[in-house]
């Protein structure tokens, strides 16, 4: 058994290194589209913590202050309540929005701690009749110097374009990302079937002295998957570099604050990366194997 270990590590090794020019390509290409769909995932877990305040047809949220007297809070669900230009609304208390604030900055527990819920304001969440952006800014002007009222935050049109165009780019960063899935690929197949035309003597004894068809395949297969793993790592080092370098700067927008990627998120992108990458790179050897072995 140590000597078939042995023997399957050696064979692996001198592959790698005698398949250097094809290896180096097929590795930065995997790394590429993966890095891709990596991104596209971060984006995506980017835009829905974005965008959560405003699912489900929110056009408008009233903040009320923390220290809001009940009259106060009473009057505004009165008025919100009976206008004819409200469809639907909610009402957030001060301890919904502390559940809502830990799941938003759940990957950032120092803060959580030094919050509580008596220092967050309640809110309503808006859904009006017409969604039309003047009648939205109208009926929210309503509100905006009510008594007890900290703020009215509208969904305006940027943050929408923002939804918009978040979903473009995943799209494109998607169908770029098959297209290099595709390309990895049919460079490591090609990578595993010019190493074993390269070594058709040696396979031909090997057959011929009674090696089994997988005793064969595994170096290769190996080969094909360290190539998936090397390239699927650089993947993760690249993703992680973007979310550390890129996110915070687009955080620095007003209007993008709310635009984040928690620690969890980056771990499941990784580990989906390192699967995926295994499997590129097992099953891009396993056609090579099987396409010249006739199997």
């Amino acid at each position: 058994m140590a000597l078939r270990v042995e023997y399957l590590v050696r064979e692996t090794g001198n592959n790698l290194r005698r398949n250097v020019a094809l290896t180096v390509p097929a590795v930065l290409t995997v790394a590429v589209s993966l890095a891709l769909f990596g991104v596209s995932l971060l984006l995506g877990g980017g835009a829905d913590r974005f965008t959560q305040q405003w699912r489900g047809g929110i056009e408008f949220i009233i903040f009320m202050n923390p220290d809001a007297t009940q009259d106060q809070i009473d009057l505004i669900q009165n008025a919100v309540s009976t206008s004819p230009e409200v469809k639907r609304w909610k009402y957030y208390d001060k301890q919904m929005a502390f559940d809502e604030f830990r799941e938003l900055f759940k990957d950032k527990p120092d803060l959580v701690n030094s919050v509580t819920p008596d220092i967050l304001p309640p809110s309503y969440r808006v859904v009006p009749q017409n969604p039309d952006a003047d009648a939205v800014t109208a009926l929210a002007a309503q509100f905006e110097n009510q008594p007890g009222v900290k703020q009215v935050r509208k969904a305006t049109d940027v943050i929408k374009d923002v939804e918009s165009l978040t979903r473009y780019i995943k799209i494109g960063l998607w169908v770029t990302s098959i297209v290099l899935f595709a390309v990895s690929l049919l460079l490591i197949l090609n990578t595993i079937f010019t190493a074993m035309t390269a070594r058709r003597r040696e396979i031909e004894v090997m057959k011929l002295v009674g090696a089994t068809n997988w005793f064969i395949r595994v170096p290769f297969m190996l080969e094909g998957l360290i190539q998936g793993v090397s390239g699927a790592i650089v993947a993760v080092i690249a993703t992680s570099v973007f979310n550390g370098q890129v996110f915070p700067r687009i955080q620095r927008l007003e209007i993008l604050k709310d635009f984040r990627v928690d620690s969890g998120q980056l771990w499941t992108t990784s580990i989906w990366l390192i699967v995926l990458g295994c499997v590129i790179g097992v099953v891009g050897s396993l056609f090579g194997v099987s396409r010249y072995l006739d199997v």
